[in-house]
């Protein structure tokens, strides 16, 4: 995914079976935070390493946070919130495991798991991605996305 990770987090947010207090933020934050390591990718590491390779685009890491904060949290007003943060992290690695490829196995395997290979049939990577079939998933989570916020505003 390239563009779709943030209207995502919205339709989950949106889509949330209960309305609870800090659910959208919580779920924006967290549908574009493991894209947060392209920082690292592109000004530390030099793209040496793919970027989903990267422990916040690992599965397994937000497995432990879960079974660490959620017990935690159990009682708490903030669950809900908390609940939905988890939900759109592994919705942003369910998007990415389409096209981009994710680390389902670690630490069992290091092997990337993705549905569907992009093949570069463009000279860059970007153009690739955008003229794929794939990128039509993209386009319905963004019209999803704005059908949601177009009704939200009307009631």
């Amino acid at each position: 995914m390239l563009t779709a990770h943030l209207p995502a987090g919205y339709v989950l947010a949106r889509r949330w079976p209960r309305a609870a207090p800090g659910i959208v933020p919580a779920a924006l934050v967290a549908s574009v935070l493991p894209d947060t390591d392209l920082v690292f990718f592109y000004l530390v590491d030099d793209r040496a390493i793919h970027h989903h390779r990267y422990w916040v685009h690992v599965p397994a890491f937000w497995l432990a946070v879960a079974a660490i904060v959620l017990p935690l949290l159990r009682r708490s007003r903030y669950l809900p919130a908390a609940l939905a943060f988890l939900a759109a992290i592994f919705l942003h690695l369910a998007l990415d495991t389409i096209g981009g490829g994710i680390l389902w196995l670690a630490p069992f395997s290091d092997r990337m798991v993705e549905l569907v290979t992009v093949p570069a049939t463009r000279s860059h990577w970007v153009a690739s991605f955008v003229l794929h079939w794939t990128f039509l998933l993209e386009l319905g989570i963004w019209g999803t996305a704005i059908a949601l916020f177009l009704k939200g505003r009307r009631t």
